[in-house]
């Protein structure tokens, strides 16, 4: 969503492909802070300050832009944004917009506790690379890419601990309790979202499914 600049193009065709699938599915969608809260983040960590104000400038940033989303679906999603996870809430829409909750917590992680809150299965989590990889494909031109890959190996790749601006194709804390709730986590570039509908249609699709 937040590349660099605000991406509307990408808005537009979001919204379209989702608007499209909602007469079938019911989304709730989280969004990140991205460009926009590791910009801040950086400025903080040049300054010294402490991890926790750095998350709080994060969960603002990611308020802001579901703000935004929010109003881009205008009508056709429910008019509050969720900002407690935890708290269930019935709406006759079926798009609920989300956003950041809490210091030590990404949007990946809240994502988990609201699928865990809704009783949600499966998890779509638009990212900037096409699969999950044994590491970094920027930085090493030898990267594995996985189809398919259990809870278990993926958290030999990424760890289990979080902290603020944290680049990873699925925060490693929220894996842990997707794993426990048997979640199924699809990783898709948000910038190829032909391949998002072929998830929904259950066709073959470029991404990674871990479960």
């Amino acid at each position: 969503m937040v590349p660099d600049d605000i991406d509307a193009k990408f808005l537009k065709d979001f919204k379209k492909y989702i608007l499209k699938f909602s007469k079938k599915f019911n989304f709730v969608i989280l969004v990140g802070g991205g460009k926009t809260a590791r910009n801040y983040q950086k400025v903080l960590s040049d300054f010294g300050v402490k991890n926790i104000e750095k998350d709080w400038i994060g969960i603002f940033a990611s308020r802001l832009n579901a703000e935004l989303v929010k109003n881009i679906f205008d009508k056709n999603s429910h008019k509050e944004i969720i900002t407690d996870p935890t708290k269930k809430f019935t709406t006759q829409k079926n798009i609920i917009i989300g956003a950041g909750w809490k210091p030590g917590n990404s949007t990946d992680y809240v994502s988990v506790i609201t699928a865990k809150t809704y009783n949600i299965k499966t998890i779509i989590n638009l990212t900037n690379v096409d699969y999950v990889y044994d590491k970094n494909p920027k930085d090493f031109s030898n990267a594995k890419h996985f189809e398919n890959i259990s809870w278990k190996d993926f958290q030999k790749i990424v760890g289990t601990k979080w902290s603020p601006g944290l680049s990873m194709p699925f925060d490693p804390r929220a894996s842990l309790i997707a794993n426990k709730q048997k979640m199924k986590v699809v990783i898709i570039n948000g910038s190829k979202l032909k391949e998002l509908e072929k998830f929904l249609n259950n066709k073959k699709f470029i991404g990674t499914i871990i479960e």
